[in-house]
């Protein structure tokens, strides 16, 4: 899978830019604050509906604007689709594939991208809501219709813990009547959840050792092993099925009815789960060294991509991988070696401030600060500008081949610009304190 040309419309910075591109490498080489990372977040956000820097749509959209566009030329062999979300900053957003409406979850699949990025850190030492996310963004990025699970979940959940606020004030024998009902649709959708995390994490743990132990080849033999352990109030490890654990989840919300009561919280489910996640005898939460901290979060994107490439069965539908500003905090073999690896992509887009973040001898295409910046004037009348979706292919910018001598750029200076944690809170992160 690879995209031939992106569009964006009062997207961040942008509001105007048109790209095109080729199968393979493309880097975009440009000072920070740029606008480099805007621009794999939009093909992040086709994907996964959803920014890895912040949790809610509105800082997508321009300042100057109400509404973000991004649309894309996806190819799959000699199909093609145009992919195109209109983000709004107020109200729901909308979808069209090919220039016809339809539902924004009907988009998921449609392009299959894995993105690594600084925010992926979190994944070692953050909280376990950014561990469950990644679980889950995987689980949906392998069977979509687990976005509708995960909806149908946490809307019980919300539902079920506003009921047990209400009986730990007044314990009415009819609202605890509908208690019991709550719990069996909760049950429904939290153990089909837990049951695809369980299948992910089955399948992921080999390509998770064996890629920290290939971009931790030069570390002590003790700490290029890793373990990762599904980890909850429940154990899960003898179910076969969604079904087993739904009845397994049902018995430990009965047995802990009344605690739930005088907490008016729920206390089981998919949100109080973790991913435990070990370097040689330690916890990595807490015990990993910087280097092993960016070794072993970049290692389970790679693990995503390779399972999601397995599934996929051809290069035809291989994910896209990106890669935001990951190379200036690695050393030099840990540089080579993911640039070995990257290889194997179909697409792949990389960030780098300078060039020199770059490991030598890697080939591909790129786009310097001076292509961004013209993107970046503001447009009076946005009004005016063309449906993306309508952009001939001739008249997007082109990449050009990566020099190994730093390119000129309009822009002489520049800031650096903070992004907060895709995965920040949702409404099971509310109920897992």
């Amino acid at each position: 899978m690879w995209i031939s040309r992106l569009s964006l419309r009062s997207y961040r910075s942008y509001p105007e830019l048109d790209l095109e591109f080729d199968p393979g490498v493309t880097t975009f080489v440009a000072d920070n604050g740029t606008g480099k990372t805007n621009i794999v977040e939009a093909i992040g956000y086709l994907a996964h509906l959803r920014s890895h820097r912040v949790a809610f749509d509105a800082p997508l959209v321009n300042e100057h604007a109400q509404t973000a566009t991004v649309s894309a030329l996806v190819n799959r062999d000699q199909r093609h689709a145009t992919v195109e979300v209109s983000i709004q900053s107020k109200g729901a957003n909308r979808a069209r594939v090919n220039r016809s409406p339809v539902k924004m979850k009907e988009i998921l699949g449609l392009v299959s991208c894995v993105v690594f990025a600084p925010e992926d850190l979190s994944l070692v030492r953050g909280e376990p809501a950014e561990r469950r996310s990644w679980m889950d963004t995987l689980v949906v990025a392998r069977n979509p219709r687990y976005s509708s699970v995960i909806t149908d979940f946490e809307r019980a959940l919300k539902q079920r813990n506003a009921l047990l606020k209400r009986l730990r004030e007044d314990r009415d024998p009819g609202l605890e009547a509908t208690l019991d009902i709550w719990n069996m649709a909760y049950a429904d959708s939290a153990a089909e959840l837990v049951f695809g995390r369980q299948k992910i994490l089955a399948d992921i743990v080999e390509p998770l050792q064996r890629n920290f132990a290939f971009i931790a080849a030069d570390a002590r033999l003790e700490r290029q092993g890793i373990k990762a352990r599904y980890d909850s109030r429940i154990d899960y490890s003898q179910a076969q099925s969604a079904a087993e654990c739904r009845e397994m989840l049902l018995a430990a919300l009965e047995r802990r009815r009344t605690t739930e009561i005088e907490r008016g919280l729920t206390l089981h489910g998919p949100g109080r789960d973790d991913l435990s996640l070990t370097i040689g005898d330690h916890p990595a939460k807490g015990y990993a060294s910087h280097g092993e901290t960016w070794s072993l979060a970049l290692a389970m994107q790679l693990a995503g991509w390779d399972l999601l490439s397995s599934d996929a069965g051809s290069t035809a539908e291989q994910p896209i991988l990106v890669l935001d500003d990951v190379f200036a905090e690695l050393d030099t073999g840990r540089r080579n070696r993911l640039a070995s690896r990257i290889t194997e992509a179909e697409q792949v887009f990389i960030t780098a401030a300078v060039d020199g973040d770059l490991p030598e001898g890697l080939e591909g295409r790129r786009i310097d600060g001076g292509r961004l910046l013209q993107g970046q004037q503001h447009d009076p009348n946005p009004a005016s500008r063309p449906d993306p979706a309508s952009v001939p292919a001739s008249s997007a910018a082109s990449s050009t081949p990566v020099s190994s001598t730093p390119a000129s750029s309009t822009d002489s200076s520049s800031s650096s610009s903070s992004a907060s944690s895709s995965r920040g809170s949702s409404p099971e992160d509310a109920d897992a304190s």
